[in-house]
């Protein structure tokens, strides 16, 4: 796209600081709107935020909220395009935050297309951050039945050491296979609800004004700069921490559970193809690097890393709302957009503990939250 002045909603987090300076060395426009959250910021940004200290100068930042009316017509004034990131995160934490959850993810997305449908603005193309949650449990097969797209799984089974996914008409162990857009949504968590409603409804409103949207559907982001004190997400970050304190690992179920680790970089890349792309209009896109890797493989390898000996467990513990496995066929976002991701596992698991090591040891937040998710019956 020609236009140049870019909105980034949640500008000053991981993925939305990243974008922020490779726009910038584009020749972009960047304004961010970001409330900086204790969180993922700590209690002071200018001095506790890499992420924050990364950008500041260098956009135009407004402090604000996307759940507030006044901060998104402040922001969305003379702006060319949107790319919406600012969202609360973590799928544990959303299963009991659930007001904030929907006040923040839903609500905010609501306001910002309310003003968009009312009111005079220049907007010409919205990117929402959707999520590889709002699949739940991917894409399987059944020996008895086909594909499949399976149920949350029973708290019966996984109470007794069970922990695969079910056909939903037999029962049986099915196999996984990578997930398409096309596949089934029916998300187990309220974080994963909520991006379904946030992609949802800014289709649903960005065709009834032709007003160009595309959803980025992110599997699991990491890299150089991601949270090391925020405990409800990042688990590349949360092992990290717990290393570096000398802390045990705990690993939920049996280990095998997987996800799909796309670096930053990558993610920064496929965001931009589908701003400047026109053929990416209305659209939705797996935005991921269609290989699997299993929770154990991840604890290990950071282990090495780190060259640490502090012991990994693996709990047979589980938290209800969590998927088993999920991992993107990215054939879609390759034909289309041309995206192509160029970091590997291995490699970008280097870089990111290189960058950790230069990091002061974080606050390790991880056994608090366990307990309070053991508070309220989630965590088993």
């Amino acid at each position: 796209m020609k236009e140049n002045k870019i909105l980034i909603s949640g500008g000053s987090g991981f993925i939305g600081s990243n974008l922020a300076l490779k726009l910038i060395s584009f020749g972009y426009n960047v304004t961010v709107l970001d409330n900086l959250s204790e969180q993922i910021h700590g209690e002071n940004p200018s001095k506790t935020s890499p992420l924050y200290q990364s950008i500041k100068g260098k956009v135009k930042f407004i402090k604000g909220s996307v759940s507030s009316r006044a901060d998104w017509v402040k922001v969305i004034d003379g702006q060319d395009a949107i790319i919406h990131l600012a969202a609360e995160t973590g799928t544990g934490q959303s299963m009991y935050e659930i007001e904030q959850y929907n006040q923040v993810n839903i609500i905010g997305t609501s306001i910002l297309w309310d003003i968009l449908v009312n009111q005079k603005h220049l907007i010409k193309k919205v990117i929402v951050a959707s999520s590889r949650a709002i699949y739940g449990e991917g894409k399987y097969k059944c020996i008895n039945h086909g594909i499949v797209f399976s149920l949350s799984r029973k708290e019966v089974d996984m109470s007794k050491g069970d922990f695969n996914v079910k056909c939903p008409f037999c029962n049986e162990n099915v196999k996984l296979l990578p997930t398409t857009e096309d596949s089934k949504i029916h998300p187990t968590s309220i974080y994963g609800f909520t991006k379904q409603a946030q992609e949802e409804m800014s289709m649903i409103v960005g065709k009834s004004i032709n007003l160009p949207v595309v959803a980025l559907r992110y599997q699991n982001v990491y890299g150089p700069g991601q949270s090391l004190s925020n405990p409800y997400t990042g688990i590349l970050s949360i092992f990290s921490t717990r290393i570096r304190n000398e802390n045990e690992i705990s690993i939920f179920e049996d280990g095998k559970e997987s996800r799909d680790f796309v670096y930053i970089d990558d993610v920064v890349d496929a965001t931009i193809l589908a701003l400047e792309n026109q053929d990416a209009n209305f659209e939705s896109f797996n935005v991921g690097t269609g290989e699997r890797i299993d929770v154990l493989s991840v604890a290990t390898t950071l282990r090495d890393e780190y060259k640490s000996s502090v012991d990994i467990k693996i709990t047979g513990n589980y938290r209800l709302g969590d998927i088993r496995d999920n991992y993107a066929d990215i054939s879609k976002i390759k034909s289309i957009l041309g995206f192509q991701p160029k970091i590997s596992f291995k490699e970008g698991i280097s870089h990111f503990v290189d960058w950790v090591k230069t990091q002061e040891i974080a606050q390790d937040n991880y056994q608090q939250s366990i307990t309070l998710m053991k508070e309220k019956g989630l965590y088993k």
